[in-house]
């Protein structure tokens, strides 16, 4: 029976698919280390005190790609080239979605609608994140080789929405809610479409390397679009709606070492 754990133990078990799986995660991860530390180093004059919890937020990033390449390493593995269909993190650039790299380039200060751009993308695809590391942690957090990692991701990622709630709803008392909620809402339609599109063509290249049936593959297809459908009727609005945190400043403090990787 085709299960979501018996797909993502298939693609691990196997280097090749395990090796491009560890490779589009470390790539992602890394491209949000690198776009976080250019926000807290660029971060609007008046909302300087955001700086750290933004640093703090790149270095955990550039952590979990660390600790993807890790585990390609435990393999024997070197990372591999990220098929541009399925760079998450360029497509949603390429849609308007966050911050443009060539803005991040610049040694030009962020302005304040430019951080609750940030923040509101930010609260959508730490959503999608914390999802999915639940999910692994569900199915391989007692895993030997997987489940320090994907325990240790998870955390941090539980934390990176955290914060993202606590500081939108400070800046939606602050009187910025209609940009935020306009924001979040045009973030999340965008998201979902480049979600589906990234998983149909990691699905393809993992099914290519896996020799997957054409039934199978239609199969997976069937599912990615039916879950869309579903995100585009209704499921987007988990993404959008503010809720404070169990978790209150859930970046206060120093980003926590991965001394096992």
């Amino acid at each position: 029976m085709l299960t979501a754990k018996s797909l993502f133990q298939e693609i691990i078990d196997d280097d090749e698919s395990f090796q491009l799986f560890c490779s589009i995660a470390a790539s992602g991860e890394s491209q949000g280390g690198w776009e976080n530390g250019r926000i807290a180093a660029l971060v609007a004059p008046g909302m300087r005190e955001l700086a750290p919890k933004i640093a703090r937020h790149g270095a955990d990033e550039d952590k979990h790609g660390r600790i993807f390449n890790a585990l390609l390493r435990k393999r024997g593995l070197e990372p591999v080239p990220v098929p541009p269909d399925t760079d998450y993190t360029m497509l949603l650039e390429r849609r308007g979605i966050g911050l443009a790299h060539d803005k991040l380039r610049r040694d030009e200060p962020l302005s304040e609608r430019d951080i609750i751009v940030y923040l509101s993308h930010s609260r959508v695809t730490e959503q999608r994140a914390a999802e999915q590391m639940n999910m692994l942690v569900k199915y391989f957090g007692d895993d030997p080789e997987l489940g320090k990692a994907v325990s240790m991701i998870d955390n941090d990622e539980v934390n990176h929405l955290a914060y993202c709630h606590e500081e939108l709803l400070r800046l939606n008392y602050a009187g910025h809610g209609r940009l935020i909620q306009r924001t979040l809402r045009e973030s999340a339609l965008a998201e979902i479409q480049v979600y589906r599109d990234v998983s149909l063509a990691v699905m393809s290249h993992m099914g290519r390397i896996l020799n997957w049936p054409r039934a199978r593959a239609a199969t997976l297809a069937a599912g990615i679009h039916a879950l869309y459908a579903y995100e585009r009727a209704a499921g987007w609005h988990k993404m959008v709606d503010l809720r404070m945190p169990e978790r209150r400043d859930a970046l206060g403090g120093p980003a926590t070492p991965a001394h096992a990787f």
